[in-house]
């Protein structure tokens, strides 16, 4: 019986215990798509106890504690902060299989030093010694980030912010992360939903112009896009829950704008030539300025409308959708190809059954002198556990060049959540550790530390252009 959690985690033979220990464990990391707040790091946030810098925002934990049948005061509500830990610590208990039991043992091991296993009878004493330390300056925000060796990290950043913490961050220099912003414009594309016409106001004062038409949604995007880019940004974000395209006519898309800001019915033909339009544009300002762009597809949100109502968006209410992907991706990455506008591109699903579509379209659209263009992005949300990982990496080597990959992002609202990169890459490292082992690729090991290294870091260096 192997001990639990220990230096070999995950790690099941020799070469990939050398490969992870030798060349992957000390790799800086990149954290390109995550959602932490700018405005906690600029304020280099305090937490008060556990339970907020853990259970906070962490719609993951939340979702397991209600699966548990937790109360929902102990979880989304204001229950007691120890109490809510000590709810969470026997939910946890029962979730063997979830990588949240090795992610949150992770959390503590390499943030608190505590190996205890977390359970009902040890909560009290893990919540009182940790947020006894987490009155110590060493683990404020800016601090929790450092010190997992973070170089560089981009959050999700709306059209319309002013960027203000942005440059706050910048402006200091006591964090040696440094702090971009992501471009998600997704509220301007999705003209099929609430608050559309609102949010397009809000983008016409941001931008300082009048928008009247789809083009001019264009206009007022490449106005943010410019802004963005004077702040650092280099990547966009899109959340293509379903993967539209339309006819590209801008006559066909302001049918769906118009009606859209008069509160009108819109048939389904325009909303998704609006969409095209909008991608297709915004894929143009992309690629002028060397940005890349990641395309999330597969998600389907806020499922339970009572719980919608009550706490809105992000709150463990979201599952898997299985609309077809292949044809509409493709058409829009052609259509985008066809006028020399494509930007490098980053394809994620969240359905492990378009794996293989994704795998394969990564083919068609990459470019002479390019490494690696467009990326079949590391497995998300619900497949970011380690047989969604192991899949993710066994698709791109048997449909793309492996070598190649940027490798691992956070995509969370924590602050303790990088030891999801560890995780990571010991799963990468016993993949390939396995392939060796098994006599189907060289015991190079100057070879294979150079890949691990590649896809722990320097690629997403190279790619990004940080």
């Amino acid at each position: 019986m192997k001990p639990f959690m220990d230096e070999n985690f995950l790690l099941s033979n020799e070469t990939a215990r050398v490969l992870y220990h030798e060349a992957a464990k000390e790799m800086p990391i990149i954290d390109y798509h995550c959602h932490l707040s700018p405005k906690e790091i600029a304020e280099n946030r305090r937490f008060q106890n556990i339970t907020e810098l853990m259970l906070g925002g962490d719609h993951y934990k939340w979702r397991a504690m209600l699966s548990y049948g937790v109360d929902e005061n102990l979880i989304r509500g204001d229950g007691d902060p120890k109490e809510k830990f000590v709810a969470f610590a026997e939910a946890l208990s029962h979730a063997i299989g979830n990588p949240l039991y090795h992610w949150t043992h992770l959390e503590l091991q390499r943030v608190f030093g505590i190996y205890d296993v977390l359970n009902k009878e040890t909560a009290p004493a893990i919540f009182d010694k940790a947020s006894e330390m987490l009155q110590q300056d060493d683990f404020r925000a800016q601090k929790l980030v450092d010190k997992f060796g973070v170089d560089y990290l981009c959050t999700t950043d709306d059209p319309i912010d002013d960027l203000a913490y942005h440059k706050a961050i910048a402006a200091e220099e006591g964090m040696k992360a440094k702090v971009f912003p992501a471009f998600r414009p997704d509220k301007a594309i999705n003209v099929d939903r609430a608050g559309f016409a609102e949010y397009i106001e809000k983008l016409s004062k941001a931008a300082n112009m009048e928008i009247k038409c789809t083009a001019d949604v264009l206009e007022a995007l490449e106005r943010r896009v410019e802004y963005f880019h004077a702040c650092g940004a280099r990547i966009s974000d899109h959340a293509l829950d379903t993967v539209p395209y339309g006819e590209p006519s801008f006559k066909q898309a302001d049918k769906a704008f118009h009606a859209a800001m008069a509160g009108e019915e819109m048939k389904e033909k325009h909303i998704n030539s609006f969409k095209t339009v909008l991608l297709c544009g915004l894929g143009a300002m992309y690629a002028q300025r060397g940005w890349v762009q990641q395309y999330h597809i597969g998600a389907m949100r806020n499922n339970n409308t009572g719980m919608f109502r009550r706490y809105g968006p992000d709150v463990g209410f979201d599952s898997i959708i299985d609309a077809p992907v292949a044809h509409n991706l493709s058409r829009l990455m052609d259509l985008q190809d066809a006028q020399g506008q494509l930007p490098k591109t980053i394809l994620y699903t969240l359905n492990p059954a378009a794996n293989h579509v994704l795998g394969t379209m990564l083919g068609n659209f990459q470019q002479s002198g390019v490494k690696g263009k467009i990326q079949f992005g590391s497995a998300w949300w619900f497949m970011d556990q380690r047989d969604g990982m192991e899949e993710q990496l066994k698709t791109f080597g048997a449909l793309g060049v492996l070598g190649t990959f940027v490798g691992m992002l956070t995509d969370s609202r924590s602050f303790i959540s990088y030891p999801r990169h560890e995780y990571f890459r010991r799963i990468l490292c016993n993949v390939i550790g396995t392939w060796v082992e098994n006599g189907e690729y060289p015991a190079d090991m100057d070879m294979l530390k150079k890949l691990v290294q590649d896809i722990s870091y320097n690629n997403a260096k190279n790619y990004f252009g940080l």
